[in-house]
């Protein structure tokens, strides 16, 4: 059933998607002891092949994934570790405190130069 476009800008999903890093990631957790192509890892961490290089690269410029050609492996556990704990804090102060939103930084910021002028 369709929803007014009012409504469709108001609407916060109830289920909060995974992104296809987060997929990634936990596919790579759970078979640390394997390194797989990009495609396997595609099939399954359930992300479009389309996407899968582009996904991969962020992670190992992050250090959290390593590539020998052609095959993908969980990086470093410490470090994904890390990046694990700082995403849930992070999703957990949203929760809490709300999202921040990028304009009031900046219209913050603005007032912050005028005012040292």
């Amino acid at each position: 059933m369709p929803i007014s476009i009012d409504r469709f800008e108001e609407y916060d999903s109830p289920e909060r998607r995974e992104t296809n890093a987060e997929r990634v990631m936990q596919f790579l957790v759970e078979n640390r002891d394997k390194a797989f192509k990009a495609t396997e890892i595609a099939a399954g961490a359930d992300v479009n092949e389309n996407s899968i290089q582009p996904v991969l690269n962020r992670l190992r410029h992050r250090g959290l994934v390593r590539h020998k050609e052609p095959f993908w492996a969980i990086g470093d556990l410490e470090r994904v570790r890390n990046a694990y704990m700082l995403r849930s804090t992070n999703r957990f102060l949203d929760e809490k405190l709300g999202e921040e939103d990028r304009d009031e930084w900046l219209a913050a910021a603005e007032s912050n130069d005028e005012e040292g002028e």
